[in-house]
């Protein structure tokens, strides 16, 4: 069993991040999906709308129990509260419009959320936290980092289609229907990876926590979250390295804006799973072996 500082999954965001700068700034926008700047100022307006969608609604139910945490320090636990809030503002509709990825002014206020829950998180020392990680755990991560291969190089602005093995395993560069079967930039599959760290990577700060009904919320959120997160990771992938190779013409549903539907019913129907496992290792001790 392996144990790793909660600071090195959060960082994965920030690593991202850095890329979508680069990436938006050095391609045009036809290269891209659903953006229209050029420049720096492409990248950095890309970069906010990132920090709204996934990360404010990664690091929300971090806020949460970081306020639970500091129950006892005023300051800090009004703090704390107001972040969730702005974080919270990703959910009104259209503050995030996946058919246009340009940013806006009300943007400012989920990644200002984000930025005061990374700065009360680390004064309370969450990121230094053990995770552990075991076997059946180290292997999903592997899969699915494996799976998010193609978006990895999107978000570099690269094809695989030269780099040894992933280029004979997935389709990324091949012209399908007039354009690249993965286009460059940020995927909502990237979104849903990192997402499903997120939700295990809070698992270590929901054990510090007070509250139970708090507690018991979290983990409902992060039972969502994992099962929204895999569900988009499905749809892209299913869409991209399926689909666009001719091999059927079922799609799985986009999922990516919460509506009746019988996606959205499998997604509600999963939580309760994904929330006992979730439990179930906020409950557990952890140890260095």
């Amino acid at each position: 069993m392996l144990t790793v500082p909660v600071g090195a999954a959060w960082a994965l965001f920030l690593v991202v991040g850095v890329e979508v700068v680069v990436t938006y700034a050095r391609l045009p926008p036809s290269e891209l999906y659903h953006v229209s700047g050029t420049g720096v100022a492409a990248g950095f307006s890309r970069a906010l709308v990132f920090l709204n969608f996934p990360v404010a609604l990664a690091v929300l139910p971090l806020a949460v129990l970081v306020a639970d945490q500091l129950h006892e320090n005023r300051l800090a636990f009004i703090t704390a509260i107001v972040a969730s809030g702005l974080c919270a503002v990703v959910f009104w509709p259209g503050v995030v419009d996946q058919g246009n990825l340009d940013a806006k002014a009300v943007n400012v206020l989920p990644a200002v959320g984000v930025a005061m829950t990374v700065v009360l998180a680390g004064a309370a020392g969450v990121f230094a936290l053990p995770a552990r990680v075991d076997v059946a755990l180290g292997l999903l991560l592997i899969g699915l980092l494996v799976l998010a291969s193609p978006w990895t190089a999107a978000d570099l602005g690269f094809f695989l289609d030269r780099v040894p093995l992933l280029g004979s395993v997935f389709l990324t560069g091949t012209i399908v229907r007039g354009h690249p079967a993965v286009h460059h930039g940020h995927h909502h599959g990237m979104d849903g990876f990192l997402l499903v760290v997120a939700a295990l990577a809070t698992i270590p700060a929901l054990r510090r926590r007070h509250n139970p009904t708090v507690a018991a919320l979290v983990t409902a959120y992060l039972g969502l979250e994992i099962a929204y997160g895999l569900a988009n990771i499905a749809n892209d992938a299913w869409l991209e390295q399926v689909v666009k190779r001719g091999w059927t013409s079922f799609t799985i549903p986009n999922v990516l804006r919460p509506v009746v539907s019988l996606p959205w019913f499998g997604i509600v129907l999963a939580t309760p799973f994904f929330a006992a496992l979730v439990r179930r290792r906020a409950a557990a001790r952890v140890g260095v072996h």
